[in-house]
């Protein structure tokens, strides 16, 4: 089969005809060629039939579910209860498994096929990026495929040492996360992550001649060196980081307790400001923070204060000169804003205001410098560039190229620096390296001339009316030689959680899907950041019905302006973008053909039910308590995608989980996928109308990878067996 525009939607929703004369319900499978067997249903009264069922088995998720035994059930009954549950559990894993690898073989050649024009176009925009640099004095340190080296900033005869090794070390498999150099450049601390988890191993090395390891410390998330000899870091422990420890590598070693958190609502992380004068211990929950601050001229003292926690209150710090410089959405509007302080009277009554962002504009990132502040913004689907010039009180306003969608600043650049380095992309434009200097005043572009130039893509920015009559922004993009776009496959992206933009990094399969006649479309819905903290705001808890308003009304706009059509469209997201995904495909379901969806959250109320699940607490504010609030719990009811199946026509579903995902339980996405196939054969067997089609309902277990991170290898095959779209989590964000 040959990849064409239109056959990741032909091969998604692939079907076969239901015929009533027929004694059984045909499955559906992937290949309709694939040979049906039979198994044993336990349906919803348990009772056991004989059926042939489409891939996997329906199984009542009452019987492989989580949840403990009642309380008059003896302790034997409940030891019983969990045993079969596991059990069964594992024994519908393993079907589900057995299945995607007898579909997968049938689609090898074409697998094989993308994968290498995704490692091409790889090659060809990507592989020649270096890794991000930390220059350190007269040093710069950098990662490459498990090393961490350092060379001299003015050696131009590519000159390195090897610092570490994740394989010579005994780490092999795993990934380096982060890299801390101290003050003096004695040692270097490095977080050492596997494919199969995301709690992080901190390893420091003794720097000299002959490097060493000094210390190795388990389940680490944050860490900065106060000074020479004195490290702070937070703990992890699933999924949660509640302590910060203070260690010393001085003649008299020790380690002690430091800060602890006790509202499970909040996370923990340390930060070092840019001038390297103080560490922050931030605790933010997801609408409030609160900021300790350790002087690293005193690292033993112990840590104060800022401004104690005020609901609704975010804020964040640096320093400069003996003053803070604020980065909070305290005062009307609650937006982002960024004030300033005393170190001497940091409470916030005695906060001033620095500079305050426009109405519908999303700071995106703040960076300082000696003289400067840069602000990386977004205003109606544009990035601009606002430099605040401390000394003149000036500042300047730069649009940054139309066709750029992201950003990424270039890590640790100097506090003294005239220059501030960052790259600029799009789902569809490689990285490109941009410079702003102070000294020149100006923005200039450092592109690297073996990198080719995508010309072939336009980029559209609309607006769509949702049902209260806001306006969604919608992002774009199809070749520009492209005829007939009714006639072309599209696919949508959504999100809307947490406060988090979509995703508008480059990826190679975008590009590949372009080039092949795909439209792209990123519907910017309620829930999200892209317009703000109020765009959040009006799409959570409460709200979180605008958000599955506002992407139909992305879709139909798409379709009205000639945008493809309902039997070329298909829709992808990843994790909390399940939700709204899964929303439509009940409500909505002849606006699709078709959804992709990345370890999908897909069973909002029984998630939120389970207080001992890692995130549950800690996502209260974002989707509200169930177990406290009734109204709350109606409402999560009434568009939790698993709750609201009912038989229907559905688009075809493929969905990548993985077995080790801390955030999204795979016990989750196993009832939804049941459930679902359930109700498309209970539809086909109502309707009884010859001809009628079953959509596939395919779901591929990920024995590796995680959540948030996977190898370059894991993440290229999940990409060629199905295009989607990937979110890269940032802790303490959740599900990613």
């Amino acid at each position: 089969m040959c990849w064409t525009a239109k056959s990741f939607v032909r091969w998604l929703s692939s079907s076969v005809k239901y015929y009533p004369k027929d004694n059984h319900l045909q499955a559906l499978c992937l290949c309709t060629k694939t040979k049906l067997n039979k198994c044993h249903i336990l349906d919803w009264s348990r009772s056991p039939c004989n059926s042939a069922v489409p891939p996997g088995r329906i199984l009542s998720w009452r019987l492989f579910s989580c949840k403990e035994g009642t309380k008059d059930l003896c302790k034997r009954e409940k030891i019983a209860s969990v045993t079969a549950s596991e059990l069964l559990y594992k024994d519908l894993l393993k079907s589900e498994q057995e299945n995607w690898n007898k579909i997968s073989r049938s689609y090898k050649a074409m697998t094989k096929r993308i994968k290498e024009k995704i490692e091409e176009l790889h090659n060809k925009y990507t592989l020649h990026l270096e890794s991000p640099r930390i220059r350190f004095g007269g040093n710069v340190y950098f990662e490459e495929n498990g090393y961490i080296l350092c060379s001299k900033a003015d050696d131009d005869k590519g000159n390195v040492h090897i610092l570490f090794s994740t394989e010579d070390m005994g780490f092999s498999g795993a990934y380096i996360k982060r890299i801390r150099i101290s003050p003096d450049e004695r040692y270097l601390a490095t977080s050492l992550q596997s494919e199969n988890s995301e709690e992080a191993t901190c390893v420091i090395m003794k720097l000299g001649d002959v490097p060493f390891v000094e210390e190795v410390i388990p389940n680490v998330f944050s860490f900065e060196w106060a000074t020479n000899d004195v490290l702070y870091y937070t703990s992890q422990k699933n999924l949660k980081c509640q302590n910060v420890f203070m260690t010393t590598f001085t003649n008299e070693k020790y380690t002690k307790l430091v800060y602890t958190e006790q509202d499970a609502r909040f996370f923990v992380d340390i930060y070092r400001t840019k001038d390297r004068r103080f560490l922050t211990i931030n605790s933010n929950s997801k609408t409030t923070s609160e900021v300790w601050l350790i002087d690293c001229r005193h690292p033993f003292k112990l840590p104060v204060l800022v401004q104690a926690r005020t609901k609704g209150v975010i804020y964040h710090v640096e320093h400069r000169n003996n003053e803070l410089y604020i980065l909070t959405s305290y005062g009307e509007p609650a937006e982002y804003k960024l004030m300033k302080a005393s170190v001497a009277s940091t409470g916030m009554e005695n906060w001033q205001l620095v500079y305050a962002l426009e109405e519908k504009t999303k700071l995106i990132d703040l960076e300082m410098f000696r003289d400067h502040c840069i602000m990386f913004l977004q205003k109606a689907g544009y990035l601009y560039l606002n430099v605040i010039a401390f000394v003149s009180h000036s500042v300047q306003s730069i649009q940054l190229p139309t066709w750029a969608c992201a950003f990424e600043l270039e890590s640790h650049p100097e506090h003294a620096s005239s220059t501030c380095y960052f790259q600029l992309t799009s789902p569809v434009h490689p990285p490109r390296r941009f410079a702003y200097s102070f000294k020149e005043n100006n923005l200039i572009e450092q592109a690297a001339e073996e990198v080719p130039i995508i010309m072939n893509c336009h980029t559209t920015r609309l607006l769509a009316k949702s049902k209260d009559e806001t306006l969604v922004p919608i992002t774009v993009f199809h070749n520009v030689n492209s005829k007939e776009l009714h006639r072309k496959p599209l696919l949508v992206h959504v999100y809307g959680a947490y406060g988090i933009d979509l995703n508008m990094s480059f990826k190679e399969e975008k590009l590949m899907l372009i080039e092949e006649g795909w439209i792209l479309a990123y519907c910017h819905v309620r829930g999200g950041g892209e317009l703000g903290l109020r765009w959040h705001k009006d799409g959570c808890q409460h709200n979180k019905l605008k958000g599955l308003h506002d992407l139909k009304a992305c879709i139909m706009l798409l379709h009205e302006l000639g945008f493809s059509q309902p039997k070329y469209t298909a829709l992808t997201a990843a994790s909390a973008g399940g939700v709204l995904a899964g929303a439509i495909c009940n409500s909505d379901p002849e606006l699709i053909r078709a959804v992709v969806l990345q370890a999908p959250f897909v069973d909002v109320l029984n998630t939120m039910m389970k207080t001992h699940l890692p995130l549950s607490i800690e996502e209260q504010e974002e989707w509200g308590n169930p177990l406290a609030d009734e109204e709350c719990m109606k409402y999560i009811k009434n568009y939790c995608p698993y709750h609201n199946i009912k038989p229907q026509c559905y688009p075809s579903v493929f969905i990548t989980a993985y077995e080790n995902d801390q955030r999204v339980p795979l016990t989750g996405i196993l009832r939804y996928v049941q459930k679902l196939r359930k109700a498309t054969l209970d539809h086909a067997s109502r309707t009884r109308k010859k001809g009628n089609w079953i959509p596939n309902i395919i779901l591929d277990i990920q024995a590796s990878g995680s959540h948030c991170d996977s190898s370059w290898e894991d993440s290229l095959n999940e990409k060629a067996t199905a295009p989607g779209c990937r979110k890269v989590c940032r802790s303490p964000m959740p599900r990613n």
